[in-house]
């Protein structure tokens, strides 16, 4: 994608970013498309409708709750990594190095593990539609519009078609702290697709 100095990064390419929210199904929530590559991460998100919202309070995020077996009113809240400023609703993980079994170092993993559900979402998008690995020779527009349909697909497909969009094995799973990463991982270091090879059918002849 060239579209002049405007969209110019520090990789010294041409860019526009994708910034989004997934659930923890690995379902798109929100996205906000065609901002300039050479913005921070945080530059993007205070710029954003989504940020608005969540400052003025009319995001609709549920009221604070009690968590199972606790007293203490809980707000619900986001997962961000260490460009975000910390809020209410927005956590990130505590910066430095911490002991094995310290209240930093867990909290630390728990928030690791609930990234990676945002790791594998973007993942899976970029394994099964291509277009999002290489670059686009088109102007910003034309491509904010194929990232958004990418998003629109990957909650269709992982709505009405999850069995085979997102087969067994497809996710990063850890069990009992050993941790198995998803087919897509191998997919993307194999450089192969997640499509289903269609065979080949002859074509009839017609005379009109």
């Amino acid at each position: 994608m060239n579209s002049g100095t405007e969209f110019f990064n520090y990789k010294s390419t041409f860019s526009i970013v994708l910034f989004a929210l997934v659930d923890g199904n690995y379902n798109f929530m929100f996205g906000d498309v065609g901002c300039q590559g050479r913005i921070s991460d945080a530059g993007v998100f205070r710029g954003s409708k989504l940020h608005s919202m969540l400052t003025s309070k009319t995001l609709g995020i549920p009221v604070p709750e009690e968590l199972p077996g606790r007293s203490m009113q809980v707000p619900y809240f986001f997962v961000g990594d260490s460009a975000f400023a910390l809020d209410e609703n927005l956590m990130k993980p505590y910066h430095g190095d911490f002991a094995k079994g310290t209240p930093e170092r867990i909290f630390n993993y728990r928030l690791s593990r609930a990234r990676r559900i945002v790791e594998n979402a973007f993942g899976i998008s970029s394994s099964v539609f291509r277009v999002l690995r290489k670059p686009m020779l088109l102007g910003p527009e034309k491509a904010e519009l194929i990232v958004m349909t990418v998003l629109l697909l990957h909650n269709y497909l992982r709505t009405h078609s999850p069995n085979v969009y997102t087969p067994i094995g497809t996710f990063d799973q850890e069990v009992d702290g050993v941790l198995t990463e998803g087919s897509w991982r191998r997919e993307e270091a194999d450089n192969v697709t997640s499509m289903v090879s269609l065979t080949d059918v002859p074509r009839r002849s017609t005379n009109y």
